[in-house]
């Protein structure tokens, strides 16, 4: 059954360095899927680094859509500008900043309603970042 998710009611997950909205999950009834609405803060000199993050067994994919950042995976930093998509393979090491001078936001899709389990991220008080 279809199942629409208002804007103003996705879930904000409080992760570091971003402000991250769970928009579909098993918690809303997805079967197979998280959505996520991701938007980084233009960087501030005085902000720390986030630290890498990773998932165990399932990827990530990452929809630019508007502002400019890098996707730092595995040590290598990928430019990315709206249009732009990324594939994370699981295992990988990966962390996006912004690198521009507006709010840089990003779409991220994983194959699992529940990325909690198998997701590792330093620093966060849940472990279920992107």
């Amino acid at each position: 059954m279809a199942h629409v998710t208002r804007a103003g009611n996705a879930t904000s997950l409080g992760l570091p360095g971003r402000n991250s909205f769970e928009v579909v999950s098993g918690k809303t009834g997805a079967l197979g899927v998280t959505f996520r609405l991701v938007e980084i803060p233009v960087s501030r000199g005085e902000q720390e680094a986030r630290n890498p993050h990773f998932h165990d067994d399932f990827e990530e994919c990452i929809y630019l859509l508007s502002g400019s950042g890098t996707s730092n995976v595995d040590g290598v930093d990928h430019p990315l500008e709206p249009g732009d998509t990324i594939l994370i393979a699981p295992g990988e090491r990966h962390m996006t900043r912004n690198t521009g001078d507006e709010p840089l936001r990003l779409l991220c899709f994983f194959p699992t309603a529940d990325i909690t389990p198998g997701t590792h991220e330093p620093g966060a008080e849940r472990s279920d970042a992107p």
